[in-house]
């Protein structure tokens, strides 16, 4: 627990405005990011963010203030972009442009490869695809993931190696890499 958050919270709590445009200044990046990666459009990204600060004041008393903030502001932005997807399989679907995503490779053979990886990460779990972008996306340890899934963190090691499993099958199956050693980028 930081106790400048918890001090944060509670001038929140007391609709500062100060305080409230630096807890979104502070976390905006972050759950931008999250929400870009996990959603696959940014215009729509934008929306659940906004959606995930609405809910964080909404729920900021509920906040327990001997726990760490972030993982508790993820969880909140990965549980909206579970709900905005599960209401996005409901509708009709449409192609979505991917050059919104965040990574910018360098070679033609690396967008390959990347894009090749957003595809197969479309097609696992959506708990793995969270795990899989706090993980290797965001750089964020197994324990802070297990904190913002609110699992074990043995659970978040399985998903992440089933996620990696899936996405260098869907690579080998398309000659994308060859047979076993080779690691994900």
């Amino acid at each position: 627990m930081s106790v400048d958050d918890a001090r944060l919270v509670k001038r929140c709590q007391r609709d500062d405005p100060e305080a409230i445009r630096e807890l979104v200044e502070r976390f905006q990046g972050e759950v931008l990011g999250l929400c870009v990666r996990l959603v696959g459009d940014r215009h729509e990204a934008e929306d659940v963010a906004q959606e995930v600060f609405l809910r964080i004041f909404r729920s900021l008393h509920r906040w327990d203030s001997t726990r760490p903030l972030r993982p508790w502001i993820m969880a909140i932005a990965v549980n909206r972009c579970r709900t905005f997807l599960a209401q996005r399989r409901k509708r009709p679907e449409t192609l979505e442009d991917l050059s919104g995503v965040a990574v910018r490779p360098s070679s033609t053979g690396d967008r390959e490869l990347l894009q090749e990886i957003r595809l197969a990460l479309e097609d696992v779990r959506p708990e793995y695809r969270i795990a899989f972008v706090l993980f290797h996306e965001q750089g964020r340890p197994y324990e802070f993931i297990a904190e913002a899934l609110r699992r074990p963190v043995g659970t978040i090691k399985t998903w992440l190696h089933r996620c990696r499993q899936a996405v260098l099958e869907r690579l080998r199956q398309r000659g994308m890499i060859s047979e076993v050693g080779h690691e994900l980028p």
